[in-house]
């Protein structure tokens, strides 16, 4: 703390009260002592004088701090209360005098660099915040606050259906498992016009003594779920997902006009296509492929990747920038999408449509035989797709059965594309990243949005060629963004949390395969591990664990590698449309290389990005839940009239509850109490992933082929409870105890019935 002012004599109260003012930091009586330079033999008298100031009304005294009246404390507890234009939090403290002091002040909340879990914070949320005063006398809210702890999340608010009881009032059926079977009642009167079956949210009463449903009262009506297409309605409010555009953000999208040749490279020449899945509707990234003519280069390649330039439509501190930092990415649900920017952004200016002139921000790579990177260089384009082709179609053309689309490109691009795939396949190959083999399904729907099947799509070359190429951007982006000095948002992977990876150790010392201790820990190392599982009934168990084992990718500012994908710097550039990560990263190419306009404004600095960092990748976590609700949500639909019916499948997970048993034919979970598995008592065995019987030893392992019945379906929720049909496996000692204590038994059983029969 600086010293403001040093003499011989006492401060005035004038001077206490100025010095008070002007600190943000903690302010107690030893640290005006020490800004004063005050003996021991003045402190009795500072301390009068402060308590004379506090009686007067001048000063307050919290927890042995002071301050202003009518100010805020460096640290207060707040409630987070709306978000403002702009998207950010906004916060009142939670204790305080209006009738004194006026209203509250408001505080802005900021989202704390790699922010964890608990520092993650949403409306209805009370906060422990450390709060500055902005000194900013235009701005109407002057004071900033970082989360410190999330002290309570918002309880109150209530998700779920409304059921209609005759006679007026209702039930509220809850959409969160853990809910299940903790129905609220809605009295008549209290259901503010909701009908049978709309998605609402109810304010839950004080609970009072007695017996009966805690009861509620409806405070806001949804939506209908009237069809299967409204499910994922649920997770959209459930995790507080903003779905609609601010008429501000929708203005500047309609009013938005085609990026023009002035200013940037003609590429419409160059033959650069789309590959995407069949459904897409957006179409972001297109690329093309030819042998490089160097003869210093022979057997390399120049690939193309020319990605949308939504930098140019989206300008720092616009009305849509800022709802797509709210946002996040876009929100990928079986029956929608909830797409960061508006669909004329997305699906129109920046799609990148065949024989139409599109704005792009483009990479040329230049790759060896051996597949590696040797340079590269960024331009701002417009170009003109010759094609739109699907993963399927692209890779049928390469495979012998081209169409009317791809048979006129089969030689001039499809194949230098495929080329060039295999050349820098070797080095993706020789760099090693992390290979688990874990494929996704995906819910096709009927023409009515009901669930038709669950399929499995097939990974094919074509597939992997776009990553491959997608990957090699990412790194370039990043290498040029750090040459420039231009800070960034990094896509990094930390290494494995050592505890999980001792975990994972003593586990497969139990399928007698090793891990080595010694030594710096590599992608190439699990790799090996899941090469020796290849083909064995415990293939899908270690992929499994191995995939726990690794720790979540994340946004971040600064770069601590890729561990996964066993890169030293990786940024998202492939995809502005949908990730906001990508647009900064495009703003600071455009900063880097001198491209023209929309360059990353200069204040965004490595602490301004750090804070999106975290904010974002709660977006993508927020992202990826309300996904995965929505796919148990239809599964539970589609499975709720086939209640009694087995199933084949594998334990997916083991906790002390119980097992979670993913179904073969439809990726549906559902869950075993352990209650309910046999006559044993089931300890959970954490390092074994295992519920194991206490007398029996029958274990019951994640991983394990498994037969079900389904007892129970709970669609709003997407839960299943299935009965556990199939018995465990025992280990050698355990199976001949079992044996034995069998043949002891059936002998008994004949000598009982040989005796009956004598007599």
């Amino acid at each position: 703390m600086t010293r403001p002012h040093t003499k011989p004599s006492l401060p005035s109260k004038d001077d206490l009260l100025a010095f008070i003012g002007q600190q943000s930091g903690k302010i107690g009586t030893r640290e005006i002592a020490r800004a004063f330079g005050l003996k021991n033999a003045d402190r009795a008298t500072l301390k009068r004088m402060l308590r004379e100031l506090a009686d007067e009304g001048r000063v307050e005294r919290r927890r042995k701090k002071l301050h202003h009246p009518g100010t805020l404390p460096p640290v207060v507890v707040t409630d987070i209360t709306a978000r403002d234009a702009d998207g950010e939090l906004i916060a009142l403290p939670t204790e305080w005098d209006e009738a004194e002091h006026g209203p509250a002040p408001k505080i802005r909340v900021r989202i704390p660099r790699r922010a964890r879990p608990n520092e993650v914070a949403g409306v209805g949320d009370r906060a422990l915040l450390r709060v500055e005063e902005s000194g900013e006398k235009d701005d109407p809210i002057r004071h900033t606050g970082r989360v410190i702890k999330l002290i309570d999340r918002a309880r109150q608010r209530v998700l779920g259906i409304f059921r209609a009881a005759p006679g007026g009032g209702g039930r509220l059926a809850p959409i969160d498992k853990k809910q299940l079977g903790h129905e609220l009642s809605i009295p008549a009167g209290a259901g503010a016009d909701a009908r049978d079956g709309d998605l609402v949210a109810v304010e839950v009463a004080p609970r009072r003594r007695g017996f009966g449903l805690a009861s509620a009262r409806v405070t806001e009506k949804l939506g209908s779920l009237a069809s299967e297409r409204a499910v994922s309605l649920i997770a959209i409010h459930a995790h507080s997902i903003p779905h609609v555009f601010p008429a501000a953000a929708t203005a500047e999208a309609q009013a938005a006009k085609p990026a023009r040749l002035a200013g940037r490279e003609d590429w419409r020449a160059l033959a650069l296509v789309t590959i995407d899945p069949a459904d897409a509707k957006d179409h972001d990234d297109a690329v093309y492929a030819a042998r490089d003519g160097d003869p210093n280069n022979a057997g390399g390649f120049v690939i193309s990747v020319a990605i949308a330039d939504v930098s140019h439509y989206v300008r720092p501190g616009s009305a849509l920038d800022r709802e797509a930092l709210v946002r996040g990415n876009s929100v990928y649900f079986p029956d929608r999408v909830v797409p960061m920017l508006p669909e004329r952004i997305s699906n129109d200016l920046c799609s990148l449509r065949p024989g139409e002139d599109r704005a792009a921000l483009a990479v040329c790579l230049v790759v060896g035989a051996d597949g590696r990177k040797r340079s590269h260089s960024f331009h701002r384009v417009l170009m003109r797709s010759a094609a739109r082709l699907s993963y399927v179609q692209a890779q049928a053309a390469v495979d012998g059965w081209p169409d009317e689309t791809t048979g006129p490109l089969l030689a001039s691009i499809l194949e230098p594309l495929y080329s060039a795939y295999r050349t820098v396949k070797r080095a993706r190959d020789a760099r090693a990243p992390l290979d688990l083999d874990l494929p996704e399904r995906k819910i096709v729907l009927t023409a009515h949005n009901t669930v038709d099947r669950v399929m499995t799509p097939e990974r094919l070359d074509a597939h992997r060629l776009i990553e491959e190429f997608m990957i090699l951007a990412n790194v370039a982006a990043a290498e040029t963004l750090e040459r420039a000095r231009v800070p960034l948002i990094y896509r990094v992977h930390d290494e494995p949390d050592p505890e999980r990876v001792n975990a994972l150790r003593e586990f497969l010392q139990s399928l007698d395969i090793s891990l080595p201790k010694a030594g710096a820990l590599r992608a190439e190392q699990f790799n090996r591990i899941l090469e020796r599982v290849k083909g064995r009934d415990v293939e899908k168990l270690v992929n499994e664990v191995v995939l726990r084992t690794q720790a979540q990718a994340e946004y971040a500012a600064e770069n601590y590698g890729h561990f996964g994908l066993n890169l030293r710097r990786y940024a998202h550039f492939t995809s502005p449309i949908r990730r906001y990560a990508d647009l900064i990263v495009h703003r600071g190419l455009i900063r880097a290389v001198r491209l023209g306009d929309g360059g990353l404004p200069q204040e965004q600095d490595v602490a301004a990005l750090g804070e999106i960092g975290a904010q974002i990748s709660a977006a993508e976590r927020r992202a990826m839940k309300a996904e995965r609700e929505t796919f148990d949500r239809l599964l539970a639909h589609f499975l709720a009239d086939r209640i009694g019916a087995t199933f084949e499948g594998h334990i997916s997970g083991a906790t002390r509850a119980g097992l979670f048993v993913k179904l073969d034919d439809t990726g549906a979970d559902g869950f075993v109490p352990a209650r309910t598995i046999g006559a044993d008592y089931f300890r959970y065995h954490e390092d074994r992933h295992a519920l194991i019987g206490a007398r029996s030893g029958e274990t019951h392992r994640l991983g394990d082929r498994v037969t079900v019945r389904l007892i129970e379906a709970a669609p709003v929720a997407g839960a299943l409870r299935f009965e556990l049909l199939s018995e465990g496996r025992y280990n050698d000692a355990r199976r001949r105890a079992k044996r034995e204590r069998a043949a002891h038994a059936q002998s008994a059983n004949r000598a009982q019935r040989q005796r009956m029969r004598k007599r």
